[in-house]
């Protein structure tokens, strides 16, 4: 018997786990929180959301009788992991962020989490609201921060290259499509000898971000990705320049982690989220600055939400908590704190934001430069429900031929059989 497209997809998401899953959609949540009794709340999330403790702790000084604790999983796979292994059973955290790739995943168990009232849903831009809302209205995640994409860079190591260094003559150095930031590259690396960008899959999310529909077909919903020849020119494009001009380090590594401070590549793509990351992870750097360019035009690359489980200890607490820390106010807080640029409309005329600066990137007008490349964002790419499972096999494909443990056509046939076991 052929499963339908439903099934296959719990099957992949959640394995055996699914049937309980779906039987605990069923069971009525705990005590709502909304006495004045003492709580905790739990807010698990990854990266840097941009909820400092000076943060939470506004909202514990506005509520005396909460208690917030926040959980930071190590990589957004990990945390993604945690998700769906739990949810609907017990172990969640009371509100639990999600990356927007996993988004499609979420949708499918929409029954299993508390909706968003509707009276706040006018506050998000409408695609961030409409991809989070299910086929019975039913809003089932708080929007936190987009990722408007543009360029960051090593100042120092460009000067050292005789390259530009004023973040206006690099971003018309870099104007123009792929093979123009490649070619920008092969410039680098031949005067300094050293790597241009951090990794082939950091820099094929930027570009198979600007894909339409990259891996399914937005009709039908069948896997297309092995057939797309966007997909096939990309891989290739991104591994041939990664041959001499990539550090091989795997985002999120420890090596790339140190990268950032010592010098082992001169740029990456940013979307606003990463600031924060670059920021935190490389505190006495003073040459890394951003650029207000992407190659070939606009992309957007992550945001999350924040959903609350209908099963937990104290749902009604928990989207008091969700609605606060997505608010323009907050959103606008955390971009500060982080570089995660706010989805909600009432931010983008706030001079909080569009005044912005960030004194770690040479001061760069932040909030200026990641609302330019909002508005160059032109494609909202289409993300299926296996969308997550066959990026995540791409970028192990990218892997193995950046470490060296296979060719780059030996690579692309294991993730051809791969993509073809998921369908």
């Amino acid at each position: 018997m052929k499963l339908s497209r439903r099934t296959r997809a719990i099957a992949a998401v959640a394995g055996a786990a699914s049937i309980a899953i779906i039987a605990a959609g069923c069971a009525p949540s705990s005590d709502s929180g909304s006495s004045d009794d003492p709580i905790e709340l739990t807010v698990a999330t990854f990266n840097d959301f941009g909820y400092t403790d000076e943060l939470l702790q506004e909202y514990m000084d506005a509520n005396p009788n909460v208690k917030v604790v926040q959980n930071v999983a190590a990589t957004s796979n990990d945390a993604r992991a945690n998700y769906f292994q739990k949810l609907g059973k017990k172990g969640l955290a009371d509100v639990e962020a999600i990356e927007v790739d996993w988004l499609p995943e979420v949708m499918q168990y929409s029954d299993l989490l508390a909706p968003v009232s509707d009276d706040l849903k006018d506050r998000w831009l409408d695609w961030k609201t409409e991809a989070a809302t299910d086929a019975d209205g039913n809003l089932i995640g708080y929007g936190t921060d987009i990722g408007p994409e543009g360029v960051c860079y090593r100042s120092d190591l460009f000067a050292a290259a005789g390259l530009p260094t004023d973040r206006a003559e690099v971003a018309a150095l870099l104007d123009g499509d792929w093979a123009k930031y490649f070619e920008i590259g092969d410039q680098y690396t031949a005067a300094t000898g050293k790597a241009f960008f951090d990794s082939a899959g950091g820099t094929y999310q930027g570009m198979i971000n600007q894909v339409d529909a990259a891996y399914e077909d937005p009709d039908s919903g069948d896997i297309t990705a092995t057939e797309n020849a966007d997909v096939e020119d990309i891989y290739n494009q991104v591994l041939d320049a990664s041959a001499t001009q990539s550090a091989h380090l795997g985002q999120w590594s420890d090596d790339w982690f140190a990268g950032l401070s010592n010098g082992a590549f001169a740029t990456m793509l940013c979307p606003g989220w990463m600031l924060g990351v670059i920021s935190g992870n490389a505190p006495d750097v003073t040459g890394w600055d951003i650029a207000d360019t992407f190659p070939n035009g606009g992309g957007n690359w992550g945001g999350s939400y924040l959903t609350v489980p209908a099963n937990g200890a104290h749902v009604e607490a928990a989207q008091d908590l969700a609605d606060w820390l997505t608010a323009p106010e907050q959103q606008i807080k955390a971009f500060a704190n982080a570089g995660t640029f706010p989805s909600q409309n009432d931010a983008y005329s706030d001079d909080t934001l569009t005044g912005a600066t960030n004194e770690y990137f040479n001061n760069a007008p932040t909030g200026e430069i990641l609302t330019n490349r909002a508005n160059a964002v032109t494609v909202a790419p289409f993300k299926g429900e296996f969308y997550f499972q066959i990026n995540d096999a791409m970028q192990q494909a990218l892997t193995r031929v950046e470490d060296g443990t296979q060719d780059k056509a030996t690579s692309w046939d294991q993730w051809v059989s791969e993509v073809d076991a998921i369908g």
